[in-house]
């Protein structure tokens, strides 16, 4: 399976989950290192564009393919295991619950959540600190520009 994620070129080769240790996010917690990836380029591109003020256009990103071996197996998050208000904004703590849980186990190296930003497509959460994130590989790093139109005033 291909997943996809866009970051600053300086971040682009980075898959140690540090950003999301730094900052949190709506699946952890600040301290809990996880790498954030999407299904498809337009899924990142939509979550890079509801985190950016509008008129501003993000530039210097990158988009990295990231192969996950048919292999490892994808937990999914269940819809019934997700709290009422786990798409709301700003993100609740009871989600970054679910994350920082998942990675505390250490059972899986994958959780495919849902996205809150585009109905039914989905994210999947890495964690880097499980055995077989080494099997996990970047596959391409390509420049990506946003088409300005999203983010117009």
């Amino acid at each position: 399976m291909i997943v996809f994620r866009l970051a600053k070129e300086k971040y682009s080769h980075d898959l140690s989950g540090n950003g999301a240790f730094k900052t949190g996010g709506r699946w952890n917690s600040k301290a809990t290192a996880m790498v954030y990836t999407s299904d498809s380029r337009a899924l990142c591109t939509a979550e890079i564009a509801v985190h950016t003020p509008l008129g501003l256009l993000p530039s210097d990103y990158e988009i990295i393919s990231i192969e996950i071996p048919d292999s490892i197996k994808i937990k999914t998050l269940a819809k019934n295991k997700l709290p009422s208000d786990w798409n709301s904004i700003p993100h609740p703590e009871s989600t970054q619950e679910i994350g920082d849980e998942f990675i505390k186990q250490n059972k899986s190296v994958v959780l495919k959540v849902p996205s809150a930003v585009v109905q039914g497509d989905f994210n999947y959460l890495l964690n880097p600190k499980h055995s077989d994130f080494r099997k996990i590989k970047i596959r391409k790093v390509e420049t990506f520009s946003f088409d300005y139109r999203l983010f117009l005033k």
